[in-house]
């Protein structure tokens, strides 16, 4: 009974498992390479990493000169992915478009090191500090890459989804400047506050905290004694912003500067 119920056990897990593995874990690799790599993204639909790995890694292997094996890299890079191991993916994905740099995805390849760089920056989980308070290595790193994708590729299929992780990038990127000058502004240092906010509005124009950036600006100038510079600011944010509902409060704080 206990051996019929051990095997009773078993058979759904071969039933689950990869037909390219033996009963000794061994796998079964094709004669060609064609056929090893469908074999890889059949595993690969089936979420079953470890026996994609090893198909795509032998095609690179015994068939180095076969158009699948540069697909495999591809492949491999994805995997990767879709492990959620972003920071090797990235290489993966950089290997790829310098290896290949006439390949027909090679746009696929780019993009995806920035979309890499990413997901791999620090994320705003609740039990962590807020993103504009880490390093932002990472996501600078993400959003130069982006960047660069967008500049290269402007017809690329890809562009919408990259242009829209950019300006999530760049949105963060504004945040944490928007937390460094506040963090200024809070001890009274006005002139460390005033450079982070023209950093934030120079390098991110159209964040979300661009009004109140040009506000806290004009107001670090006041305080600095720099008038000219107040009144400065506070008229491009008039002319940048002429439907915003603070525009009236902004005419009011030019009109004392005058």
């Amino acid at each position: 009974m206990r051996r019929l119920a051990a095997v009773l056990v078993l058979l759904p897990l071969l039933a689950c498992g990869s037909s390219r593995v033996s009963l000794t874990g061994e796998m079964r690799y094709g004669t060609t390479a064609e056929e090893n790599y469908q074999a890889g993204l059949e595993e690969v639909k089936a979420e079953r990493w470890d026996e994609a790995t090893k198909l795509f890694e032998y095609v690179k292997t015994k068939f180095p000169f076969a158009k699948q094996a540069t697909l495999a890299d591809l492949q491999l890079a994805d995997i990767k992915f879709a492990q959620e191991l972003f920071a090797e993916a990235a290489a993966a994905y950089q290997a790829f478009g310098q290896l290949h740099p006439t390949h027909e995805q090679v746009d696929y390849a780019r993009f995806r090191v920035g979309l890499s760089l990413f997901k791999d920056a620090p994320s705003d989980f609740a039990l962590f500090p807020p993103p504009s308070e880490k390093d932002q290595r990472a996501i600078r790193e993400a959003a130069k890459s982006l960047q660069e994708f967008v500049t290269a590729w402007p017809k690329s299929k890809y562009l919408p989804e990259a242009e829209k992780t950019l300006a999530e990038a760049q949105g963060r990127l504004a945040e944490h400047e928007w937390y460094a000058a506040g963090f200024y502004a809070s001890r009274g240092k006005w002139p460390g506050a005033a450079g982070r906010l023209e950093t934030l509005l120079k390098l991110y124009p159209g964040s979300q905290r661009e009004v109140e950036a040009f506000f806290l600006l004009a107001d670090a100038y006041g305080k600095m004694g720099e008038r000219f510079r107040a009144q400065q600011t506070l008229q491009k944010l008039v002319a940048t912003h002429p439907e915003d509902p603070r525009r009236a409060e902004a005419e009011r704080l030019l009109a004392g500067l005058r």
